[in-house]
């Protein structure tokens, strides 16, 4: 019991965690001087003066520490009243189309790879009343259950040097968009009309893929699992590699005689394999050693949804190897691709869920307060901007997390001087129209 008892402060493991929590007065001012210089690529997107300034604010206050990140807190941090920022963000008349065909020019610049992905996914947004646009009963995926919520569709672009989020667009359910009241007090243009998500994934491809050099579509198991939707990747000269479910039925096509094969399960198909035709694959090497997954793959048909037989395509099962036991299910058209190329497209998916969490922990993408349809785009915008920076600050310091990082915090940044006029690249200005008020 003798001698002195060591503080929890003094033990190696937490002063090496305060040595490397430690922020110099010069890593500060070198984060907001990034800021200014990330800014001005983007501030002359907006026409009036005031337009400027109320961005900077909007982005700065989403890099700060504030606990919610909606329009109000954001207007008193920056010593604004609250009423123009609620306007700019909820109904100003800026376009941000232009500002996101921008920030995917400079993802292209930074990011651009021949083998990259793009990868489609939804994210919904819980709300408890129902005057907002395109809030209805519906699945929730943050809740896990059907709840009222908004639903966004979400591109995001993944390659070897980094990841970003690239698109959005707001899911109207088919009870509002037929709903004229609702489409009134939402001002939701009147050629917005009802789509499936995945039919709104493949329009936003249309506009978006052009701008993001890629080799492959990714998408998760909503998407994956229409035939329609692989259809039109298909024809749109796509290579992919998307999420089925695990009831999915396949017919393994190279085993067929004269038509008589018969469909099952996907997954009491791969269930039925030998172990010969697993093979071993590495996803990359980890701190306890390469994380390795098992993996099947086979020439098959599906079933689309009118029971009708399908295309030929390519099923791909990827089984965790340690600790709990998993099992993905994929399709792809990709007939010459490795396995080792499969499994890097399908695991690269993952990105964009990484990229939602930390958007709605750092730059606050679920805190917002707008109803109107150009409200909900604006608001997003403004929020993949901010998640843009946080990005390049994260590869400029080498970190894994640019909210904790040294220097890249977002406590670190301070309002700054009013923007210099500059003019964006024009080669990279976009001619697409800003959704209506």
């Amino acid at each position: 019991m003798g001698g002195t008892r060591m503080s929890l402060l003094e033990r190696p493991e937490a002063r090496a965690l305060l040595r490397e929590a430690e922020v110099s007065a010069e890593e500060v001012q070198g984060c907001q001087e990034h800021l200014n210089q990330f800014l001005q690529r983007y501030l002359p997107l907006f026409a009036r003066r005031e337009q400027r300034e109320l961005a900077e604010i909007v982005v700065q206050g989403r890099l700060s520490h504030l606990q919610r990140k909606t329009s109000e807190p954001i207007a008193y941090q920056a010593g604004h009243t609250r009423k123009p920022v609620q306007n700019f963000v909820g109904a100003g008349a800026w376009d941000d189309e232009g500002v996101m065909a921008e920030l995917r020019c400079e993802v292209g610049d930074e990011l651009a790879d021949r083998e990259g992905v793009l990868i489609l996914d939804p994210s919904s947004f819980a709300k408890k009343g129902t005057e907002s646009c395109g809030v209805a009963r519906q699945w929730c995926g943050r809740l896990g259950k059907v709840d009222n919520c908004q639903v966004g569709v979400f591109w995001g672009y993944a390659s070897r040097r980094g990841c970003a989020l690239v698109d959005r667009r707001l899911y109207l359910p088919k009870e509002r968009a037929k709903d004229s009241e609702h489409r009134h007090k939402t001002h939701v243009p009147a050629a917005v009309v009802f789509q499936p998500k995945w039919r709104i994934g493949l329009a936003r491809l249309d506009e978006i893929g052009a701008d993001l050099p890629h080799g492959w579509i990714a998408a998760d198991d909503e998407f994956g699992r229409v035939t329609a939707f692989r259809a039109g990747l298909r024809a749109r000269d796509e290579r992919y590699v998307v999420d089925v479910p695990s009831n999915t039925s396949v017919r393994e096509f190279e085993v067929r005689q004269d038509g008589a094969g018969s469909f099952t399960r996907v997954d009491v198909w791969a269930r039925q394999q030998p172990s010969s035709r697993w093979r071993k694959v590495c996803i990359r090497p980890g701190e306890k050693g390469a994380l390795v997954v098992r993996v099947l793959t086979a020439v098959v048909q599906t079933k689309n949804e009118k029971g009708r037989v399908g295309t030929i395509e390519r099923v791909v099962v990827m089984r965790s190897v340690t600790g709990e036991p998993r099992t993905w299910y994929a399709l792809s058209n990709a007939w010459d691709a490795s396995l080792q190329e499969l499994v890097r497209v399908k695991n690269t998916r993952h990105r964009i869920e990484e990229l939602f969490q930390q958007a709605k922990g750092e730059v606050g993408l679920a805190d917002y307060e707008v109803r109107s349809w150009v409200g909900w785009h604006h608001h997003m915008t403004l929020s993949l901007l901010a998640l843009w920076f946080l990005s390049l600050e994260k590869r400029r310091m080498g970190g894994e997390n640019p909210g904790s990082n040294r220097g890249s915090s977002p406590r670190n940044i301070r309002p700054p001087a009013a923007p210099a006029q500059a003019e964006p690249r024009k080669n990279c200005q976009s001619n697409h129209p800003s959704p209506a008020a």
